[in-house]
């Protein structure tokens, strides 16, 4: 039987670097997502997150640190979010880290605004088990995070999100 341990996939200029840690609840995904294959990229990261959420720990934080990714790459981290929201834990938390651009934060002044931004990732996580909390971060040119906000919803919360 193989030991469940972490992943770590190193980046390049078409891949993100990827690090995921069974013992932190980490799971990081940073830099550019243009692969030629995004199932060889995410496969592997998909089966580890399969396995993570049957064992999970209390708070998971998932950090989307990409300055860019392709409609192939979406999809597998839709797969990957969809995973996450099967945690079966109630009093477990999902924190989603989500990185923009300062001036796009900036853009963002109400709840409904972040509501609409976020949809795709709430639409996503309704029916989640686990509580779903997703702090939003405005990055300056030089990447140092300047500002962020948090939103957490509870599972009645997602269940109940308005549709578009």
């Amino acid at each position: 039987m193989e030991q469940f341990g972490n992943l770590m996939v190193e980046g390049d200029q078409k891949t993100p670097f990827i690090e995921l840690n069974r013992m932190t609840g980490n799971l990081i995904f940073s830099g550019k997502s243009v692969p030629e294959n995004a199932a060889k990229v995410y496969e592997p990261v998909l089966k580890w997150v399969t396995e993570y959420v049957s064992k999970a720990l209390p708070t998971t934080n998932l950090r989307f640190d990409l300055e860019y990714f392709n409609t192939s790459s979406i999809l597998w981290l839709t797969k990957i979010l969809r995973a996450l929201s099967r945690i079966d834990e109630p009093d477990h938390v999902l924190m989603i880290h989500l990185y923009v651009p300062e001036d796009e934060f900036d853009e963002i002044s109400e709840f409904d605004d972040i509501n609409d931004i976020l949809f795709p990732v709430t639409d996503i996580l309704r029916g989640a088990v686990p509580n779903i909390a997703i702090k939003l971060y405005g990055k300056n040119e030089t990447g140092e995070v300047t500002r962020y906000t948090l939103i957490l919803f509870e599972q009645e919360q997602l269940l109940n999100l308005k549709l578009a």
